[in-house]
């Protein structure tokens, strides 16, 4: 069991993709993340991708809620609030992804949070940062990805802007964040002082862009960044792209430009010298193009490895699904869910002295570890029926499991 975090406990405020997968990163790794929520459930219960659910639990749940202990609090009622700031009080992290300010006005803010727990490490997620000019726009992936260009040298010349097919920035928000509250807890282990951890989508699109941002600050600064041709990128010589082969695509990376003419055998008096990759970049990779799409993407394969170039097939999810590789680095593993039924979720992507963390607990039902938390608070059964009259928290299932393990298939 990989348990570098055993003994952390982080208390979860978060909602929606980027908080809730970034805190799910640190239960992986053993943390005891309490996951608050609602009555009536976060958002990630409610809403998911391909209008598909598993016995009731959308994609979204199953995406970022693992390894998570899940508590209903109705934080609009007072003693739900105090629930929460006892919680502070025995937790090294409270991690929310709010609109900045929320948190504030119930007194779970930071200046609060600190009051309370002088060591708290207080991680926020939001979309543009906690001020500024944007602070009360709504922060959603596909709208940060339009605004800071990533959608736009996504696109293409041809067909104008395209969004990147997978909530990417959400992503890489979840791993900054997961990465901010490390350092803290790092820190603190040292000195023992708290910390305040600040992740914005916005700062997630400009870092997911580095390179790209890079060449164009420090470089040429074109009139347009979308990808010209088949290339993949404004920055790139040729033939970095993706080329349509007679039956498929495939993706030529790093080589030679004149080695990659020799093996699709060019006419000599066609080839462009390498020292001119970059200048004669549509040229080349128009060649490029209308020479591979003569062949398949196995006559293609065979002729690049046969001269060194760096080269894979374009493949679809059925493909990937399939690959021998990523079966043999287990990126994806069967357990069985909360409900019962199996379900397939993908792995923690680090391993810890050749191990892969464990899958302890499926996302959970709604509610499924109130009494457990509370009863860890002191709360006995007269006080918890009182909570559960008042609606300050909300009734779990009849029917949840609590099983510290899940079975993998």
């Amino acid at each position: 069991m990989v348990d570098l975090l055993k003994g952390i406990r982080v208390l979860s405020l978060n909602h929606f993709l980027m908080g809730p997968v970034g805190v799910q990163f640190l239960a992986d790794l053993g943390a005891d993340v309490i996951a608050v929520e609602p009555p009536g459930g976060a958002f990630q219960r409610k809403w998911g991708g391909a209008d598909k659910q598993v016995d009731g639990q959308s994609m979204l749940l199953l995406t970022g809620n693992r390894n998570k202990r899940s508590l209903t609090l109705d934080l609009k009622k007072p003693e739900a609030v105090v629930i929460a700031r006892q919680l502070i009080a025995k937790s090294d992290v409270i991690a929310e992804n709010f609109r900045p300010g929320v948190l504030d006005k119930l007194g779970l803010g930071y200046e609060d949070a600190k009051k309370i727990n002088p060591q708290i490490i207080y991680a926020a997620a939001s979309g543009y940062g906690p001020d500024g000019p944007y602070v009360d726009r709504p922060g959603q992936d596909l709208l940060i990805q339009a605004l800071s260009g990533l959608a736009m040298i996504t696109g293409s010349r041809e067909q104008g802007p395209r969004a990147v097919g997978v909530s990417a920035i959400d992503h890489h928000g979840a791993a900054l964040f997961a990465a901010g509250i490390l350092a803290a807890l790092v820190r603190k282990a040292r000195t023992g002082q708290g910390c305040r951890v600040d992740v914005s989508l916005l700062s997630a699109a400009l870092d997911l862009q580095m390179e790209s941002f890079t060449c164009y600050l420090n470089g040429q600064r074109p009139d347009d960044v979308r990808q010209p041709g088949p290339l993949a990128g404004w920055y790139y010589g040729a033939p970095y792209g993706i080329y349509a082969t007679r039956d498929g695509h495939i993706a030529i990376s790093l080589g030679s430009l004149e080695g990659l003419s020799d093996a699709l055998g060019l006419p000599i008096d066609q080839r462009i010298p390498d020292e001119e990759a970059y200048r004669r970049r549509d040229e080349a990779s128009a060649m490029i193009a209308a020479n591979v799409a003569k062949r398949s993407t196995t006559e293609c394969i065979v002729l690049f490895e046969a001269r060194g170039i760096w080269h894979a097939a374009v493949n679809d999810y059925a493909d990937v699904v399939a690959d021998p590789q990523i079966a043999h680095n287990k990126n994806f593993q069967v357990v069985t869910g909360a409900t019962g039924t199996p379900i397939t979720l993908v792995s923690h992507p680090v391993r810890y002295d050749g191990e892969q963390p464990d899958v302890r607990l499926p996302p959970q039902k709604l509610g499924a570890q109130t009494e457990e938390i509370l009863n860890e608070l002191g709360y006995d059964a007269r006080k918890l029926k009182d909570l559960y009259e008042m609606g300050a928290i909300g009734a779990a299932d009849p029917h949840h499991s609590t099983n510290k393990e899940t079975s993998r298939k």
